[in-house]
């Protein structure tokens, strides 16, 4: 099935013979209602029924002409395969189709959601080197003899005595 707004190739035949092949806009109405039903193989009158139920819903013209998509032929084929192929009343297609919207729906919700999530983990290692950064450079290892890693703050004053000495000095 065509996405939303997605540009695609249509061949048009009538008969035995090939009149040709279109590119549009599989959202944009272009089909009058003889031709969409043609294109269904539907009688005219069923597409009416289904809009008045809900299940598809056209573009008007602007004198009020209803104009069917490559999208709606899609739904009027996939309304006449639940209920010829699958024996669904309207009801049933009803219920299916909202199922299927709404999985549509969770589907791209879980993909918006799966790249938040790699956003947020691109931000967190980029956070976590930071403080990688931010340590190394506050330790370093003095020479004192040792190989004993030493904070900077405490090495920069090596003539200060230990914090446990100037307790009992001051005392």
């Amino acid at each position: 099935m065509a996405r939303r707004g997605e540009i695609k190739r249509i061949e048009v035949t009538r008969g035995a013979g090939h009149v040709g092949r279109i590119e549009l806009e599989t959202s944009r109405g272009v089909f009058m209602i003889s031709v969409a039903a043609e294109l269904a193989n539907m009688h005219p009158q069923t597409l009416r029924v289904y809009e008045a139920r809900g299940l598809i819903e056209p573009k008007r013209s602007p004198k009020g002409t209803r104009l069917y998509s490559q999208e709606d032929v899609e739904q009027l084929r996939r309304i006449q395969e639940l209920t010829a192929d699958l024996g669904l009343n309207l009801a049933g297609v009803e219920r299916v189709l909202e199922q299927e919207a709404e999985l549509e729906r969770m589907h791209a919700r879980i993909e918006e959601l799966e790249l938040e999530a790699l956003h947020a983990q691109v931000r967190l290692a980029e956070e976590l080197e930071e403080v990688r950064r931010s340590f190394r450079a506050e330790l370093t290892v003095p020479y004192r003899g040792g190989t004993e890693i030493v904070r900077v703050a405490d090495a920069r004053s090596p003539f200060r005595s230990p914090p446990s000495q100037r307790r009992r000095d001051v005392a």
